[in-house]
């Protein structure tokens, strides 16, 4: 049986992975079409997509810490206390 605190952190892990694979996309997209297009490629708005995609990231990250927190402090233990490797 699956309790929420594991769906949660495989949903946080997909999350992860599939802003991972999209910053990895768009670079490839953006070397194609950087050259082809020259100067009449939108620079900026690439910047912008790869810094939301960076930030779906860092969130991932952090919902990650902060759900292991809760689950530590359920568990007992306080979180500021143990070591993360």
């Amino acid at each position: 049986m699956d309790t929420a605190e594991s769906q949660a952190r495989r949903a946080l892990n997909r999350l992860r992975r599939a802003a991972e694979k999209a910053e990895r996309e768009l670079e490839e997209l953006e070397g194609a079409l950087r050259n082809a297009e020259g100067g009449d490629f939108p620079i900026e708005e690439y910047h912008a997509v790869k810094e939301a995609l960076r930030r779906v990231s860092r969130f991932a990250d952090e919902e990650g810490a902060r759900l292991q927190d809760k689950i530590l402090h359920s568990g007992g233990l306080e979180p500021g206390r143990v070591r993360r490797g």
